[in-house]
């Protein structure tokens, strides 16, 4: 740690902290002063630094190491490993990298490394791996992400654009100030608002919630989980059967339309469409009307309470927030469609308070009141391979060399991958059916993976590169997705070996030739002034004025002045359409797409439609299966720090707890604190068992994150994702689909221990 006249600080995905620390090492976190909602999860990244999980050498699979690539296979997850040197190391991968490229061409290099690794704006893995493997002929790269990728797809052919609007979400103040009434579909989930990508400086979600109620917000929690809502405002709970949001909002605008309470002007003047949406709404093209009765039938939300919402939407200013997770089902393109053409029929898109809204608490950032500043990032060059997948379907990739996937107006085919390399992510927490991915995962010859622990990808590698956490290095947090800027000072040196990514790959960058390339000749605190610098010009280029380096090292910390007035989203579009249209092909909302049209998907239509699911609780021949939400952990990020001691606490018997009905419980004969399984034909999983009424009937709920320890088909840890279904949203987005899931729930009988908290064996040369 370099002598600094204050107290060091950090910060990371889920808030910023000041670092005690005790000759050169770091011992604890306390919250920043201007936070006030801070996440407990950071002082996770203290306890286990050097805990029995890190990874302080070098290490390479035995079979691998013995025999070369395309040995390992089935073993990867359970032989041990040997540790070597950074210079062998660095050689074999050299070396592995050229036989690849030489023989199956740079497109047979998957670079998923779909990750939140760290906070810094340099110390950046999936950043730092891309730039290097852009340098040696490229690699078949993945698009969209696990988060949402059918929004990804289905937004821009409506709006014409995603993710900026993420970034300018109708704030907390303008929803406080104006809006009467608040319909969250998917809720407003606090424990997801601990976090944003690339930093965060002060939590808002939880204070813009409560001065939207002081304020007269009423708000209503669409969803199978009280919880998704704090409790202090007294959401009205509308429990629907999981999967079924886009059939409510087709009841709702169905109420809207033959109630006349739809802004004919707004749709004439902003939208194009609408006729072709309402004839399928009416029934005129189907023989069905989608009437407030018939979404009763499938989302198990009385008619008259749709009816009475619908009405109560068109008296006032109303927000239609749209939760991430919506999309995380089958066909999940439709919720984010029909609720963009509900927000239009109300007319309100881009009023203060009202419209349509993505994800509020779905990361800290919605709905925060800031100014974008483009921070220059760490540049990665030009990929010379023009292949892609989507993001979710790796699996496919892996098993289906050659094979072809519909994917937004395109056919794609499936490389033939012979070498993976991950760095900053996990796979196996976000995929879906996690032992399908097992079985491929054994197909590549190589898997390199970039890790500072023995999580489940590490122990499913190859070669296991170790890196550093952010205590270990100097870094800044620079996110236009926050205010503050924050120094991210080293206070320890690393543990072992450790290495962070930078100089991971400038050592294998100098031992395939291309070091100078890499580096541009020069060193990380070099790269740190230099990304500084060029965002300090970005700044002052849109009036904004930023510390210099030296002064932001000497005070820790910087904050942009939030902007003068409140960010409405589609504000400037509504004023004026044709000075700022969309950048769709008409210029306009698309309730209806032509471009949608045209590419002739079976699942996935020219306007908002309910299509059903593979797997809901109204699916013939469902039986007492139960419906099985796997929403994000409330004490990690995805699953970082699983084995950490806030994580831990919240396990029964040392697994993940899964949370059911009484009614349910006691149709099973189940009690509280007991062990069970939950299973169905894709795996199994073991979990603690809670009961609550916080839950509907039907559904449980099982938080992902848990590391993957397979026994057999079962995770005796409690990883959803051996259960949840790995299959395409549709042909045009092909996102996951965990949240449709059915699966059934036993009393466990013999019960494996828990060992994924004890490291791999390795193997120490000479020892």
């Amino acid at each position: 740690m370099k002598d600094l006249d204050r107290k060091p600080i950090t910060n990371s995905h889920w808030g910023t902290y000041w670092v005690e620390a005790e000759n050169g090492e770091p011992t604890g976190l306390t919250p920043f002063e201007h936070d006030p909602d801070p996440s407990p999860i950071g002082p996770g990244m203290v306890e286990t630094r050097r805990d029995a999980l890190r990874i302080t050498r070098p290490a390479v699979r035995r079979s691998w190491l013995e025999g070369g690539p395309g040995t390992a296979g089935a073993r990867r997850g359970s032989e041990e490993f040997v540790e070597v040197t950074w210079d062998e190391v660095n050689r074999l991968i050299a070396d592995e990298l050229q036989r690849v490229r030489r023989d199956h061409g740079n497109k047979a290099i998957y670079a998923g490394s779909y990750g939140w690794a760290s906070a810094g704006r340099f110390h950046h893995a999936q950043g730092q791996l891309k730039r290097f493997l852009n340098l040696v002929g490229g690699f078949t790269s993945s698009v969209n992400t696990y988060s949402f990728a059918a929004a990804e797809v289905i937004v821009p052919h409506v709006l014409g654009d995603f993710r900026s609007f993420l970034d300018r979400m109708t704030s907390w103040e303008s929803i406080a100030e104006h809006c009467d009434l608040f319909v969250a579909f998917g809720g407003v989930p606090l424990k997801n608002g601990q976090i944003t990508q690339g930093g965060t400086g002060a939590h808002v979600q939880k204070a813009g919630v409560l001065a939207a109620h002081a304020g007269g917000t009423r708000f209503v929690n669409v969803s199978p989980l009280r919880a998704d809502f704090l409790d202090r405002v007294e959401a009205d709970w509308l429990a629907l059967r999981p999967s079924t949001d886009a059939a409510l909002m087709l009841g709702l605008a169905h109420v809207i339309l033959s109630e006349g309470l739809h802004d004919r002007a707004f749709l004439e003047r902003y939208t194009v469409g609408f006729e072709r949406f309402a004839a399928y709404l009416t029934g005129e093209t189907d023989g069905v009307a989608k009437t407030a009765d018939w979404a009763a039938a499938i989302t198990d939300i009385p008619a008259d309470t749709i009816r009475d919402l619908a009405r109560r939407m068109a008296r006032g200013r109303t927000m239609i927030s749209v939760a991430y997770a919506l999309t995380r089902q089958d066909h999940g393109e439709q919720p984010y469609w029909a609720a963009i053409t509900l927000a239009a029929m109300l007319g309100q898109i881009g009023l203060q308070g009202g419209g349509v809204g993505f994800g509020y608490s779905a990361m800290n950032h919605t709905g925060l009141n800031r100014r974008q500043v483009p921070y220059a990032a760490f540049p990665q060059g030009q990929n010379p391979v023009p292949d892609y997948i989507p993001v979710a379907r790796v699996t496919d990739m892996l098993e289906n060399p050659g094979g072809t996937v519909e994917y937004n107006g395109r056919t794609l085919t499936y490389p033939d991958v012979r070498l993976v390399w991950w760095a900053g992510g996990n796979p196996f927490h976000h995929h879906q059916d996690l032992n399908r991915l097992r079985r491929a995962w054994a197909k590549p010859e190589t898997i390199i993976v970039n890790e500072w622990c023995w999580n489940s990808l590490a122990r499913h590698a190859d070669i296991v590169l170790p890196c550093t956490t952010p205590l270990e290095r100097d870094d800044i947090a620079m996110s236009p997705k926050d205010p503050f800027i924050t120094m991210m000072d080293k206070v320890g040196e690393p543990v072992g070996e450790a290495r962070d990514d930078h100089e991971i790959f400038r050592g294998i960058a100098a031992a395939m030739g291309v070091e100078e390339a890499f580096t541009e000749g020069r060193s990380a605190g070099e790269w740190l002034r230099w990304l500084y610098d060029l965002s300090r010009q970005a700044a002052a280029r849109g009036r904004i004025e930023l510390p210099t380096l030296d002064e932001l090292r000497r005070e820790g910390w910087h904050r942009v002045p939030a902007p003068e007035k409140q960010t409405v989203m589609m504000e400037a579009f509504r004023a004026d359409p044709e000075a700022r249209p969309l950048k769709t092909p008409s210029g306009r909302i698309e309730i209806f797409s032509e471009t949608i049209a045209g590419f002739g998907y079976d699942d996935c239509p020219g306007h908002p439609a309910w299509i059903e699911p593979l797997e809901w609780l109204g699916k013939a021949g469902a039986g007492d299966a139960l419906h099985m939400i796997s929403n994000q952990p409330k004490t990690k990020l995805h699953s970082q720090i699983d084995h950490g001691s806030l994580s831990r606490a919240d396990r029964v018997a040392g697994r993940e707890p899964v949370l059911m009905n009484p009614e349910d419980a006691a149709k099973r004969g189940l009690s509280e604190g007991q062990i069970v399984r939950l299973f169905n034909a894709r795996g199994a999983t073991l979990a603690g068992l809670r009961i609550s009424d916080e839950i509907r009937p039907g559904v449980i709920q099982i938080a992902t994150g848990a590391w993957y320890e397979p026994a057999g088909e079962t995770c005796v840890h409690g990883n959803p994702n051996t259960l949840t279904p790995d299959k395409g949203t549709s042909k045009l987005a092909q996102g996951p689909i965990a949240h449709s899931c059915l699966v059934e729930v036993e009393a466990a009988g013999d019960v494996p221990p828990v060992t994924i908290g004890v490291a791999p064996p390795v193997i120490v040369r000479g020892g």
